[in-house]
């Protein structure tokens, strides 16, 4: 264990900035989904197929900004991608033809990954600094961000608001705070680097441990996102109006559990925190699953939000913490399945739909929370914490 240090308390919120700033530019794309598809002329069908050609150009993004982390630097790749993010935004606004709303999605998607890559791996470094987890707060700032673009978005639809005049006007707010905060970003230190000189490389069946479990907790993540409020209107049948309520709790709930996770996770460790926070996922999906009554199902998926929150941000520690001097292309990697799981878990759930009662699909993520209560401790092992 090294000496502690003053922590990077400037760094640390600059890197809060940026986890920010990225989830207030993807919910301003969200919010505006349905002007674009309108103004387009696009079918449902045809979004779908382009909200997948965004899925993949994040991923490739993801796998790209990995070992440019390593090579160039945080403080270089992280500003970098969020000006190539900020200038991505105004190109769905324009979009006319399906065509250009595809190519603007791919320059959106691969700097979307980038920057997902990059402001990981700046929090782990970060969270070095301290004695004690701060990672789960990070992730929460992502969400607070979504909530401000979905007020400021709302705002201006209702306003009436070009699309192109506010996605422009995010775009700028993004690359303007992106330069802005870029200063305060901060490197791993020699010291990092010649502490790692005495450890083994990481096994590889270790990264894909953590990408696997990374897989199944964003793929339930991924179906809270998209088919809550469709469980509620389609199951239960309730108004729109309520079943919008089903995603509310969900999502406020996980930021809640954020904001607590580190403090829990420095008494628990982080083992425990994927584990248990499987588990309570899986009890409160399965809630949702077998009681048709409004107000329990909303307690089940505050709780499967609650379960979920803390679990992501261990398993991206762990990876930026398995090798410094990789921890670009590591994080990619697990960072990468996550995100693989995230695109797959709606899809998969909509398949099995065809098959099913909603509901009944959503055994799928219960399964999967259940294998990631059994693998969890695989975080305990010595690879995977920091020295």
């Amino acid at each position: 264990m090294r000496p502690q240090t003053a922590p990077p308390r400037a760094a640390r919120i600059a890197t809060w900035t940026y986890f920010g700033l990225n989830g207030f530019a993807v919910g301003m794309w969200v919010v505006h989904i349905p002007n674009i598809e309108h103004a387009t002329g696009i079918t449902h069908s045809t979004l779908g197929l382009l909200l997948l050609v965004l899925g993949g150009a994040a991923f490739a993004g993801m796998q790209v900004a990995g070992p440019l982390v390593d090579r160039l630097g945080q403080r270089r790749l992280v500003p970098a991608a969020g000006v190539l993010l900020g200038l991505a935004l105004f190109g769905p606004g324009f979009a006319q033809t399906w065509w250009s709303l595809g190519l603007t999605l791919i320059a959106l998607g691969f700097a979307n990954g980038s920057i997902d890559v990059g402001m990981n791996a700046q929090a782990v470094v970060v969270e070095r600094g301290y004695p004690r987890p701060i990672m789960a707060a990070f992730h929460a700032m992502w969400s607070i961000g979504g909530a401000f673009a979905a007020l400021i978005g709302a705002a201006t639809l209702r306003a009436g608001v070009p699309t192109p005049v506010t996605l422009g006007a995010a775009g700028v707010i993004c690359v303007v705070v992106s330069l802005a905060v870029s200063r305060f970003l901060i490197e791993a230190t020699a010291e990092e680097h010649e502490e790692q000189e005495d450890r083994a490389k990481p096994p590889a069946k270790l990264v894909w441990a953590l990408g696997g479990l990374a897989f199944g907790l964003m793929l339930a993540e991924g179906v809270a996102n998209d088919w809550a409020a469709l469980q509620f209107r389609d199951i239960l049948g309730t108004s729109v109006s309520t079943a919008a309520y089903a995603y509310g709790a969900f999502a406020v709930a996980m930021t809640v559990g954020r904001f607590l996770t580190d403090r829990v996770a420095a008494v628990v460790g982080p083992a425990a925190i994927v584990r248990y926070g499987a588990a309570m996922a899986a009890i409160g999906l399965t809630i949702v699953i077998v009681v048709p009554w409004v107000p329990v199902s909303l307690f089940g998926w505050a709780l499967f939000g609650l379960g979920l929150a803390g679990g992501v941000p261990q398993l991206f520690t762990a990876a930026g913490n398995l090798d410094p001097r990789a921890a670009g292309a590591l994080m990619a990697r697990v960072v990468g399945l996550g995100y693989v799981g995230l695109l797959a878990g709606p899809a998969l759930v909509g398949g099995l739909a065809h098959w099913m009662p909603l509901n009944f699909a959503f055994i799928l993520p219960v399964v999967l929370c259940v294998l990631t209560f059994l693998g969890a401790p695989v975080l305990r092992s010595r690879s995977s914490v920091r020295s």
